[in-house]
């Protein structure tokens, strides 16, 4: 049974997955943006002008090819006057020890910013542990990655299996996954699916891509993750908005189908 996104939010452990839910709802969009943009003031242009549309922003803060902390001042100012949340994209996957100083400390000190994180679970739930201890009782959510997108990636169905035991395990801060479907029946879990397009199949880097309402309406996920095809446009807002109401069309008819079967 498919819950509204309010409701979800009253079942969640977790602060930022709270924040998110109630955020998605009053700003009536599940698209999250990856900017992998490698200047400081293209990211910070993206962010500003497609802001309004999205309820993430997913950044890889190590390919920016000027960082500084002011790049992150200004970047967490925007995430307030928008409204979305911070999502780097760092995917840990080391001991975790090796993660917990990866995630606090060198210059990107991603801890004091980032609200939402993600890591693999292939050193064990250690690196969940790692990541936790350096989290403290600061708001913070993590995902951990479940299936990928790329064609002959090795993620196997006892992997993502062992994925949604951790999130089990440790539901105040796990907040969710990188999927390709809805693997995990808990509602407070989130799902979010990169490999989305509205036209392109793939690309030369074997990456498949999938129509929105393929992954949120058939596939059951919650939010759509696009790149490319935003940033590279020249008009990314005007391709935000396509996005975001799309991804909130089928939403709303997930929502709306589940009412009616079970009505």
């Amino acid at each position: 049974m498919s819950l509204s996104f309010v409701d979800r939010s009253k079942l969640t452990k977790n602060p930022i997955a709270k924040k998110l839910f109630l955020l998605m709802e009053q700003k009536k969009t599940n698209l999250c943006a990856s900017a992998d943009l490698t200047k400081a003031q293209d990211l910070l242009e993206f962010a500003n002008n497609i802001g309004p549309e999205i309820c993430l922003l997913k950044t890889h803060i190590d390919i920016l090819e000027d960082f500084s902390d002011e790049v992150i001042h200004k970047l967490t100012t925007l995430s307030r006057k928008h409204q979305f949340l911070l999502f780097e994209d760092r995917k840990f996957a080391d001991i975790g020890n090796t993660a917990r100083l990866q995630y606090e400390k060198g210059i990107f000190k991603i801890a004091s910013w980032a609200d939402i994180i993600n890591a693999h679970i292939l050193p064990g739930k250690g690196i969940i542990e790692g990541l936790l201890q350096s989290n403290g009782k600061k708001e913070k959510g993590l995902l951990l990655l479940a299936q990928m997108s790329s064609q002959g990636n090795l993620i196997t169905e006892n992997y993502t299996a062992k994925a949604i035991e951790m999130a089990h395990a440790y539901e105040e801060f796990v907040i969710g996954f990188i999927s390709q479907e809805k693997v995990s029946d808990h509602p407070a879990h989130l799902h979010l699916t990169p490999g989305v397009s509205l036209q392109a199949k793939s690309d030369s880097l074997s990456q498949s891509y999938r129509t929105i309402d393929d992954i949120i309406f058939s596939s059951q996920s919650d939010i759509i993750i696009v790149g490319r095809s935003l940033y590279m446009d020249k008009d990314p807002l005007k391709r935000a908005k396509m996005y975001r109401k799309k991804g909130w069309e089928s939403y709303a008819k997930r929502i709306s189908s589940n009412f009616h079967s079970h009505s």
